[in-house]
C-alpha cells in the first residue's frame, strides 16, 4: 500500500486559516476536494496512522500522490471555492448526491410567448418555473386535469400549437374547454399569460385567493341571473378544492420550507427531502450517497446544501426556500446561511425543529429516509463486492498485477465501408462513466482492422501529446498548481489519463492491430484484449488461443457490458451519420444560404423540381434572397457549381478531436 507520508507537507507549511485543498492522484486528476476552517488541523488528520482512517478515506489517501491548497478569506469564500472546484474537477472521492431515481417536475414554460404547462425531467433552464418534484409523472397529469378547467393554459407542443394555429383550429382540449385555444387568437397573449400567472400563484400557495376570487364571481354571476355561468364556476370552484385537498396542510401560517432528514450507516447515506410550499407539501425527493469518510449529520447537511441548493440556485433562486429544518446544525451554519443567503437574494434560516407540527413533520421524513436506505441496500446489496470480484476476475484472466479501475473499449460500425465511425467508452471501478466516452468518424479504412488501427492511433497520439505537454510546462516536474489540467477551460485534458486496460470488439485480428498500434507509439504499459461475439471468447495479443471466462462469471459479465455499450453508442453515431447523409441536400453547399432562407425557399415554391424551373428574378423575389445568391442556386441545381462540402471532411475534424456526449 503507497505510504501517504511521502507527500506529506513539511512541518509548519500548512496555514492554521480558512481555505480549499485538494488531493490529486498520479496522473494529475484531481480525486478529492475539501473545505475547512483551519487547513493545518484538516489536513493533519489525514496523515495520522492510514489504519485509524475510515476505510474510503484510507482508499483516498493511499490513492493519492500530493496535495496543494489555496487560502482565503472568510468561510463564506471557502464555501464557494469548494462548490465551484467539485463542479468542475467531479472528484471521485468526494460525496455525490446522486437521484435515486428521476423526478419530474410540472413546468411552466415562461420564457415563451404563449406559456406551456407540462411534465418536464432532467436538468432545469432558465426562464421555466418549476413545481415538484413529484414522486410520479402521473400525479402531475392528474393535478394538471383537476386545474385545466379553472387555469385553461397550453399544454400542447410547439409542433401541435403551430400547425393548430395554420389550420385554424383547435384540439381536443380547446374544444372542452380546457385550453383557452390561444393558437387560434380566441384569448390574446396577454390574456393568456394571466391564466399562467395565475395557475403559478395557486401552485405557489396562495389557493385561499383564488377561492375566494371564483367564490366572488359565482355569486356576482347568480346576482346577475347568470345562472350558467355560475353553474361553470361553481364546478370550477370544485375542481379547485378537490386539488386543494389533495395536498392537506402541514404546516400553518403559510411556511415555506424544506424538511431534510438522513440516514446513514459506515457506508451510505439516504437523504430525503420534503419541500413544503405555502404550509403544504408540494414535492418530495430523495438521494442516496457514497460516504467517503466519517461524516457526521452536520457534516451530511453541509454537503446536501452547498451541492444541491448551489447547483439548482443558479436555474431558479425560488428553489432555495425561506427556512430548511435539518436534523444537526453543520459547524459552519453561519456561513452556509449567508452563502444561500446570497444566493437566494433574501435571508434563509437553517434550524433544527424542537417542537409542534416541524419536529412532528421532520420525524415523518427521517422515517421516510430510513425506509429509503433499506431499499436502497437491498436493490445494491452485493454490487460493490461484484464490481470488485469482476475486476478481480479480470486482472487474474490476463495477467495483471492490479485490478483495472479505467477500463477503454472501443467499436468500430460501418455498412459495407461506408459512414464508418468508432466509439470510446469509459468504465470507472466497474461503472459506466458517460462524461469521458468519446464518437470517432473514420476516413480511409477499409474494414474493422484498419479502422481499429486508426481511432487507436489518433487517441493514443492525443494522450502522448497532452504529456509531452505537460512536461514541456512543467520543465519535467509536475506543475503544483493544475498538473493535467487544461489551462484554458479548466477542466481535464481530452485523453490526457491512461486506461490500465484497453478492450475491442473482435477477436484476434483486431487485438494484434490493437497491440502494434500501441507498440508502435513505445506504449507497453497498457492491457489490451478483446472480446468476441460468437462465442464470447477473450483474446490477447498473439495467443493462439482465447481465454475461456466461465459463463456465469462476473468477470466476463462486465466485459459483455462494456463491449454492449461500446455498440451501442457506435451504431447510434453511424445511424446519425447515415441519416444526415440521406437528407443532404443540393442547396446546402450553395454560399450564404442558411437553414432560414432554405426554408424560405422551399415554403414559397413548394419543391425542388419547381426552384429549378424558376428565373433567377423569380428567385430573387423571395424575402432575403438577392440576384446574387439566385445566381449560385440555380448554378447548385442545375450541377455547374461547386459540389457541396462533403460531410465526412468536416467529421474528420470533429472526430480528430473526440465528440463529447
Amino acid at each position: 500500500m503507497p505510504d501517504p507520508s511521502t507527500y506529506r507537507p513539511a512541518p509548519g507549511t500548512i496555514p492554521d486559516s480558512p481555505g480549499v485543498y485538494r488531493f490529486y492522484d498520479p496522473s494529475g486528476r484531481v480525486i478529492y476536494v475539501g473545505k475547512a476552517k483551519s487547513l493545518r488541523q484538516r489536513l493533519s488528520s489525514y496523515f495520522a496512522d492510514v489504519w485509524t482512517l475510515h476505510s474510503r478515506t484510507q482508499q483516498m489517501v493511499t490513492t493519492a500522490s500530493r496535495v496543494d491548497w489555496v487560502v482565503v478569506g472568510t468561510e463564506v469564500e471557502a464555501l464557494q471555492l469548494e462548490f465551484n472546484w467539485i463542479k468542475a474537477y467531479d472528484p471521485r472521492f468526494n460525496v455525490r448526491y446522486r437521484d435515486d431515481k428521476s423526478y419530474p417536475y410540472l413546468a411552466v414554460t415562461l420564457d415563451e410567448a404563449y406559456p406551456r404547462l407540462q411534465v418536464m425531467r432532467g436538468a432545469k433552464r432558465k426562464g421555466v418555473r418549476y413545481f415538484g418534484p413529484y414522486a410520479h409523472a402521473w400525479a402531475i397529469r392528474e393535478t394538471l386535469d383537476l386545474l385545466l378547467r379553472v387555469f385553461p393554459a397550453r399544454t400542447c407542443s410547439s409542433g401541435v400549437f403551430k400547425r393548430a394555429g395554420q389550420i385554424g383550429r383547435p384540439c381536443l382540449l380547446g374544444y372542452i374547454g380546457k385550453c383557452s385555444a390561444p393558437c387560434v387568437d380566441r384569448v390574446s397573449e396577454a390574456e393568456h399569460r394571466q391564466i399562467v400567472e395565475d395557475f403559478c400563484d395557486f401552485m405557489a400557495g396562495k389557493t385561499d385567493m383564488m377561492v375566494r376570487k371564483l367564490e366572488r364571481e359565482m355569486y356576482a354571476a347568480s346576482d346577475e341571473l347568470d345562472f350558467e355561468r355560475a353553474a361553470r364556476l361553481r364546478d370550477d370552484l370544485g375542481a379547485l378544492r378537490r386539488a386543494i385537498e389533495k395536498q392537506a396542510v402541514v404546516l400553518g401560517d403559510g411556511v415555506d420550507a424544506d424538511v431534510v432528514a438522513f440516514a446513514d450507516d459506515p457506508l451510505e447515506a439516504a437523504v430525503q427531502v420534503f419541500h413544503v410550499r405555502g404550509g403544504r407539501v408540494r414535492g418530495q425527493r430523495g438521494w442516496v450517497v457514497e460516504k467517503t469518510e466519517e461524516l457526521t449529520a452536520g457534516d451530511l447537511v453541509h454537503h446536501f446544501c452547498s451541492q444541491i441548493y448551489g447547483t439548482e440556485a443558479g436555474a431558479d433562486s425560488a428553489d432555495l426556500p425561506k427556512e430548511l429544518l435539518v436534523p444537526e446544525l453543520p459547524a459552519d451554519v453561519d456561513a452556509l446561511a449567508d452563502w444561500l443567503s446570497k444566493l437566494r437574494g433574501s435571508r434563509v434560516a437553517i434550524r433544527v425543529p424542537q417542537r409542534g407540527d416541524k419536529k412532528t413533520l421532520a420525524e415523518t421524513v427521517a422515517r421516510n429516509a430510513e425506509q429509503a436506505l433499506q431499499q436502497h441496500k437491498l436493490r445494491r446489496a452485493g454490487d460493490l463486492s461484484t464490481r470488485s470480484k469482476a475486476l478481480e476476475e479480470i486482472a487474474e484472466a490476463l495477467g495483471m498485477q492490479t485490478a483495472p479501475l479505467r477500463i477503454e473499449c472501443y467499436d468500430v460500425s460501418q455498412i459495407q465501408g461506408t459512414d464508418v465511425v468508432a466509439s470510446m467508452v469509459v468504465f470507472e471501478d466497474g461503472l459506466s462513466r458517460k462524461s469521458e466516452y468519446r464518437r470517432f468518424a473514420v476516413n480511409g479504412a477499409t474494414d474493422d482492422v484498419s479502422a481499429i488501427s486508426e481511432v487507436l492511433r489518433r487517441r493514443f497520439a492525443r494522450y502522448l501529446e497532452a504529456k509531452v505537454e505537460l512536461d514541456e510546462l512543467t520543465d519535467g516536474e509536475e506543475d503544483p498548481s493544475r498538473p493535467g489540467i487544461d489551462p484554458t477551460t479548466g477542466r481535464p485534458r481530452k485523453f490526457a489519463y491512461p486506461p490500465q486496460l484497453v478492450v475491442v470488439d473482435g477477436g484476434q485480428p483486431q487485438v494484434n492491430a490493437a497491440a502494434q498500434v500501441l507498440l508502435d507509439l513505445g506504449i507497453d504499459d497498457i492491457a489490451i484484449c478483446g472480446l468476441a461475439k460468437r462465442l464470447e471468447e477473450v483474446w490477447l495479443p498473439n495467443d493462439e488461443f482465447p481465454v475461456i471466462l466461465p459463463r456465469a462469471s462476473e468477470g466476463l459479465y462486465l466485459l459483455q457490458r462494456v463491449r454492449d455499450e461500446a455498440h451501442r453508442f457506435a451504431i447510434t453515431y453511424h445511424r446519425q451519420k447515415r441519416s444526415k447523409r440521406m437528407t443532404t441536400s443540393t442547396l446546402d453547399g450553395v454560399p450564404g444560404l442558411g437553414e432560414i432562407r432554405r426554408k424560405a425557399l422551399l415554403r414559397h415554391f413548394g419543391s425542388l423540381k419547381r426552384l429549378k424551373a424558376a428565373s433567377i428574378e423569380e428567385i430573387a423575389e423571395v424575402h432575403g434572397i438577392g440576384r446574387r445568391t439566385a445566381e449560385a442556386i440555380l448554378t447548385a441545381l442545375n450541377g455547374d457549381g461547386p459540389a457541396p462540402a462533403q460531410e465526412g471532411q468536416t467529421d474528420r475534424a470533429a472526430g480528430a478531436e473526440g465528440v463529447t456526449t
